[in-house]
């Protein structure tokens, strides 16, 4: 009668096969797409590429504001040692007087009173009358001077550069934005390998801790069995061998756990000790998102969602018109200039002791005509980077053509393998059952029934290793197709 409760209380043990505990969160569970949210907005790389993005569309419009007019405003002040003095000494001026003969002004010369003519000195008539201009009357103070200009520069025709600014700067709007999406998308899936590690690890931890009770249960049974002479010490120190194992099998797991939850909370900008319960974690295993589709993809619709493929197109386009700038620089400029001058001593009237000035308008033409071949050498250097870039963006296109059949031919096979682990843990779940009522009729030792313990335990391991590819297989395959993140125009 002993003997017959003693398998009664195993087979209730064994056959209970306990499922995975559900744990009771101290708070709300977070889902995966809250985790996303939060790495979206505290994760440093894509805070960068944010301001990588106000950097460009700055310097946008500073590109843009080369079209208008520049105003500027220059001034200064000098002292000088010296004066300037106009003249070296005092000078002497002839002057002439009306002759009413001839009706016209003539100079007032030293006639000889015999012969009527002038009186030369070293060939040169001598003046009877002079103006006498003092130096001191010439010399002018400058010993303290204060100048200034405002100056107006309108661009009239710079080559094409201004044009090949603006549209080079917005283009490099446009890549910061299609490379804060693409570092978006790292994240995204950083954050789901991490969620869907720590899904894992506690369905492991849990399917662990059941194993570790079905041989605790089978322990105490075969104890008692022993005990009952039934069964052998050998069969008793089998299943403690096979219950130690598991144990540390399960410290294992719950470090492994403990390091992946530290993990999440970093990816998700949290503090690595902050431990929070994650909306998947108790679900069942045997729930992954239905197979898509696989196959009949058009190819440039792929490539007109991927950000890194349209950053490089792009990459090209900047090529473009840094070949264009390039260029502007052996053609003319044309500007128009106004500007306002004035100095103190005001040389428009006679170095005045104030302030004076006035305006001029102009024009100015720089044609370049010899540079020993280096605006050309210039120019020659951006349309090889032109075709580099393009053949950069023509291999990317093979390499996404490449990442997308791979992605799916990786998604296939873990829908099949998982399908594969849904059929093996039917089986386990049968063997452990036989092999637990073969046990109760005596034809089977505990050896068996550990072997069977141990077929189930990895059966479930690899369903739960199935479950968590599917879904990062289906994450990487989106993020291949380039519809992983919304094309919404903002940054993220």
């Amino acid at each position: 009668m002993k003997f017959k409760l003693i398998f009664t209380a195993l087979l209730a043990a064994a056959s209970a096969m306990p499922a995975l505990a559900q744990a009771v969160p101290q708070s709300a569970p977070v889902s995966l797409d809250s985790c996303r949210a939060m790495a979206l907005r505290s994760n440093k790389q894509l805070m960068i590429s944010r301001q990588q993005i106000k950097t460009a569309q700055y310097q946008n419009k500073e590109a843009f504001a080369a079209y208008l007019p520049a105003i500027d405003f220059a001034g200064g002040y000098a002292y000088n040692q010296r004066q300037i003095a106009l003249l070296g000494e005092d000078a002497m001026l002839p002057v002439k007087s009306f002759d009413l003969t001839t009706q016209s002004y003539q100079y007032n010369i030293v006639k000889n009173p015999v012969t009527g003519e002038p009186v030369m000195n070293n060939g040169t008539p001598v003046p009877s009358e002079v103006a006498v201009i003092p130096k001191e009357a010439m010399t002018y103070d400058t010993h303290n001077v204060f100048f200034g200009a405002v100056t107006l520069t309108q661009p009239l025709y710079m080559g094409g550069k201004i044009v090949a600014m603006n549209k080079l700067t917005k283009f490099a709007e446009q890549l910061a934005g299609q490379m804060n999406i693409r570092e978006a998308e790292n994240v995204v899936y950083a954050v789901d390998a991490a969620y869907w590690q720590v899904v894992s690890l506690k369905a492991k931890y849990e399917l662990a801790k059941s194993y570790v009770n079905l041989l605790d249960t089978l322990q105490h049974n075969v104890s008692l069995m022993v005990e009952a002479g039934v069964a052998t010490v050998s069969d008793r120190l089998s299943v403690d061998v096979k219950l130690n194992s598991a144990q540390v099998d399960l410290v294992k797991v719950e470090n492994g756990l403990r390091l992946s939850r530290m993990a999440l909370a970093q990816v998700c900008g949290l503090p690595v000790d902050s431990s929070f319960p994650l909306a998947d974690e108790d679900a069942d295993a045997s729930a992954v998102p239905a197979a898509e589709a696989m196959g009949g993809y058009n190819m440039e619709e792929v490539y007109n969602r991927r950000p890194d493929i349209r950053a490089l197109g792009l990459a090209t386009d900047i090529a473009g018109q840094q070949k264009n700038v390039a260029r502007a620089s052996m053609l003319p400029n044309l500007a128009l200039i106004g500007a306002y001058s004035f100095s103190n001593p005001n040389v428009n009237n006679g170095f005045e002791k104030k302030f004076g000035g006035g305006f001029s308008v102009g024009v100015t033409l720089t044609i370049p005509i010899w540079h020993w071949g280096g605006n050309y050498a210039k120019y020659k250097a951006a349309e090889s980077a032109e075709v580099i870039s393009k053949l950069e963006l023509a291999d990317a296109r093979d390499m996404v053509e490449l990442q997308v059949n791979q992605a799916m031919q990786h998604t296939q096979e873990a829908y099949t393998t998982y399908g594969m682990t849904s059929v093996n843990l039917k089986k386990a779940d049968e063997n452990l059952r036989t092999a637990t009522l073969a046990y109760k009729e005596g034809v089977a030792t505990p050896d068996n029934v550990m072997e069977a313990q141990t077929a189930w335990l990895k059966a479930h391991s690899e369903q739960i290793d199935a479950m968590v590819d599917v879904r990062l297989c289906n994450t990487y395959l989106r993020k291949a197709l380039g519809t992983l993140m919304p094309d919404t125009g903002v940054s993220y």
